[in-house]
């Protein structure tokens, strides 16, 4: 992976993060600075491997079909494929709506699709397949870690 796409990964998972944070940072306006850098790094990294985990789930998902052959390569992002991840969070979701932030997904996912075209020799229907059931599972996994920190934040008191 060239630099370029490991800074246009974490600024992708920033973005996310920055975009989940944001309601949650309204309804809770005491939190100080220093923890919302804190939060927000950390949620960008977490975002940043969910993304950096989709293409190689594709192509596991797609080794297993009875249909490909051998992979010639792996399906990698390149910073053109990603650029449409690094606009999810801060521009689709606060601004305009979780319908804009899945149609830049899917355009990410179209990308990775046909990368993953190339490298199974797969049609890209399968391929586009693999890649949504990719996105699907990486995003539930992450989901659940997300909805276990809330949990275990709303129960933590600082001792005082």
């Amino acid at each position: 992976m060239s630099h370029s796409v490991v800074f246009l990964l974490f600024v992708a998972g920033i973005s996310e993060a920055v975009g989940r944070y944001w309601p949650f940072a309204v309804r809770r306006p005491g939190i100080s600075q220093p923890a919302t850098t804190g939060l927000l790094l950390v949620g960008g990294l977490i975002e940043a491997a969910v993304f950096a985990l989709w293409p190689i789930t594709a192509w596991a998902l797609a080794g297993v079909l009875p249909s490909s052959v051998p992979p010639n390569g792996f399906p990698a992002w390149t910073p053109g494929t990603i650029a449409p991840l690094v606009f999810t969070g801060v521009l689709a979701l606060p601004c305009l709506g979780p319908v804009f932030r899945w149609l830049f997904v899917a355009a990410a996912g179209a990308g990775l699709a046909g990368l993953l075209a190339e490298a199974t020799a797969l049609e890209w229907r399968a391929a586009a397949g693999c890649v949504a059931v990719a996105a699907a599972g990486t995003q539930a996994a992450a989901q659940a870690v997300r909805h276990l920190a809330v949990q275990a934040a709303e129960t933590w008191r600082p001792i005082a």
